[in-house]
């Protein structure tokens, strides 16, 4: 018998990428379904675990394909694959392909698999949690219909239809997610929903959702549109040749409110509890596999990326100094570093840091927060290999955004790099030190710009090794005479008799 592993839910977010926030309604599902199924599951962005299975949501989005090998993952797709209208990259698909998944529609599943059965399809269906405490009465909501979703020349045209009848759609002046969005959903007698292209297949997640919230939803029967029975049942379907009658006389009547009521009802009784207890035992099949092909050995990264947060960076080793960051690895950079370096992280696996190992180490505002800057560069110039960057973003001391950050303890400027380049033996350092590769300004929006406009620096530093003329500054400047030891070979030693006894 399969062991039951943890999962780990995984929402891809590219920086400041506002629209992840809608693949957080299917990862919350997925949660929701899994611990009924009585297993541990955690959730985050971006980051990855090496002791579970990881569900990644939004893989489209990016994800690099060699994370497979260091973390058991199975891909949800939520993206409608196969369709002429498709707009996923060919590199997603291949992702698909290649890949363990998990689909919503069976429909997307020809789209990359050869084999349909090996892909578990789990819909999304009735969401208890997501019940209102309170609901409005359907007669009493002030809005009328809702519309969420992007526009194009076919929705406006099916939308502008519906309005012809009188009727008024209400639609968000820029996208919202999350309870500030459900907030309005629950306050309209119905949502709209159309698909984007003839191709398209039924916007599930969606529809599940605002049904979920006590809403009911009225939908144009699309052409490729195969709803399973849970939706036939819990829909308003309207056709072309129905909408006037539907929404000139039905919508909005006692009897439509009460059809609605027992839609929502026939909905809540929808479980796909064996779907995802389906779903379950596949993961658990990935996992055994995946700790079978797994390298034995510790993880050696080639990029570390110094911060975590909103700046984590996938495929790097992230450590911060802050557990509330979620890094991959708590620790201190700045301080004395021992090398090698073994730790067991509970996210990263077994990890093994060594010197003159690493290509490319990141910092982005991180180096106006250490305490101890020349213990951190001194470590990161072990690290990296010659040749390896360090490439680093920090606030401008002159310009205005300069010291907005409470933890910032220092500002800097075009000067703050000379101890760790030109006068690096200041610093102890003797064969290696670091020179500017590149250097150059951004402005607020991090673009490149002139210094008078400038927020940032951006710089790459580069290690190198010294000079003969640069060692002999060294060995002049410091205080260490930097001598080898010369052992005196036993052969070689003479005793002077001092320690003879005296006659």
């Amino acid at each position: 018998m399969k062991t039951i592993p943890e999962i780990h839910l995984c929402v891809q977010q590219p920086a400041g990428y506002l629209h992840s926030l809608g693949l957080v309604d299917q990862a919350r599902y997925f949660r929701y379904q899994f611990r009924r199924l009585g297993v541990r599951v955690s959730m985050a962005k971006n980051r990855l675990r090496h002791d579970a299975v990881n569900f990644v949501f939004g893989a489209h989005l990016g994800f690099d394909p060699a994370q497979r090998e260091r973390y058991a993952c199975i891909f949800v797709n939520l993206e409608q694959v196969g369709t002429a209208n498709s707009n996923v990259s060919q590199d997603y698909v291949h992702l698909l392909e290649t890949s363990a998944v998990a689909d919503y529609d069976p429909q997307n599943v020809a789209g990359y698999a050869a084999d349909g059965r090996e892909v578990p399809v789990v819909p999304l269906m009735h969401a208890p949690y997501l019940a209102p405490a309170q609901a409005i009465p359907l007669e009493e909501r002030p809005i009328d219909l809702l519309f969420m979703g992007s526009m194009n020349e076919r929705r406006r045209a099916w939308i502008d239809k519906v309005e012809c009848y009188g009727l008024t759609v209400s639609m968000f002046d820029g996208f919202l997610y999350g309870a500030e969005r459900d907030a309005y959903i629950m306050q309209a007698k119905a949502v709209l929903n159309t698909p984007f292209f003839d191709t398209s297949c039924l916007e599930q997640p969606r529809v599940a959702h605002c049904l979920s919230l006590g809403t009911p939803v009225i939908s144009e029967r699309g052409p490729q549109y195969r709803p399973q029975q849970a939706f036939e049942d819990s829909v308003f379907w309207v056709g072309n040749d129905d909408m006037e009658r539907f929404f000139t006389s039905e919508f909005a009547s006692p009897a439509f409110y009460e059809a609605a009521r027992n839609k929502l009802r026939r909905f809540e009784q929808a479980d796909p509890i064996d779907a995802y207890a389906k779903l379950l035992a596949f993961a658990a099949g990935v996992r055994e596999c995946h700790d079978g092909e797994r390298a034995p050995q510790p993880w050696q990264p080639r990029g570390i990326n110094l911060g975590a947060g909103k700046d984590y960076k996938q495929g790097s080793l992230n450590i911060d100094a802050l557990a509330r960051a979620e890094p991959d690895l708590v620790l201190d950079l700045s301080a004395p570093l021992a090398l090698p370096f073994t730790v067991a992280a509970p996210a990263a696996g077994p990890v093994l840091l060594v010197e003159d190992s690493v290509d490319l180490i990141q910092a982005k505002n991180v180096l106006t927060q250490v305490p101890d800057l020349a213990g951190l560069m001194g470590n990161c110039l072990r690290l990296l290999k010659e040749g390896g960057v360090f490439e680093i973003e920090v606030p401008y001391e002159r310009a205005s955004s300069a010291w907005q950050d409470p933890t910032h303890v220092r500002a800097m400027n075009e000067n703050s790099w000379i101890y760790f380049t030109d006068w690096f033996w200041h610093l102890g350092w003797f064969e290696h030190r670091f020179e500017i590769a590149r250097s150059n300004w951004l402005d607020s929006s991090l673009k490149e710009c002139g210094v008078e406009q400038a927020a940032f620096m951006h710089v790459i530093l580069r290690k190198i090794a010294t000079s003969p003329r640069e060692r002999n500054t060294a060995r002049t400047m410091q205080a260490d005479l930097r001598l080898p030891e010369d052992p005196v070979p036993a052969a070689e030693a003479f005793s002077s008799g001092a320690d003879a006894a005296p006659e």
